[in-house]
């Protein structure tokens, strides 16, 4: 039987926070689903010189993980019931996020609304993309 785990996110500059947070997500059932944020929608969050890398890029990236079984390209999406219509299309068991999501309540209330688990992966202590883009003079 598919246990699907759903995460969301940029992944920008696909870095070791990442690619562990990936891991352990996948850890939780047998189908990893990454919703990959739109580029207006990473411009719109982190700064117009963001996002680095293309969507089509960052897909290839993450599909190219041997842990990412699936990887959803957004269309710009404004409002959260457009993720609530998304986390009912994909009909996850559960939906992973990170430590100090500042989206963990609306999230929440969606897992709940979906009959989805919501579990909380603790944060890696590395560098972010926001940090490494700025390290890296790109920002």
């Amino acid at each position: 039987m598919k246990k699907i785990v759903l995460v969301g996110g940029c992944f920008d500059l696909l870095h070791y926070g990442h690619v562990r947070f990936l891991e352990e997500a996948k850890k939780l059932g047998n189908h990893l689903v990454v919703a990959l944020e739109s580029d207006e929608n990473v411009r719109r969050v982190k700064g117009e010189a963001r996002p680095i890398h293309s969507q089509q890029q960052r897909k290839a990236m993450l599909e190219a993980l041997s842990c990412v079984d699936e990887v959803i390209a957004l269309p710009l999406m404004n409002t959260h019931q457009e993720y609530y219509d998304l986390v009912v299309r994909v009909h996850p068991q559960i939906i992973a996020i990170t430590g100090g999501d500042p989206l963990e309540s609306n999230k929440r209330e969606q897992a709940a609304n979906a009959d989805a688990q919501l579990v909380v992966i603790p944060k890696i202590p590395t560098p972010s993309t926001s940090q490494l883009a700025k390290l890296l003079g790109l920002e």
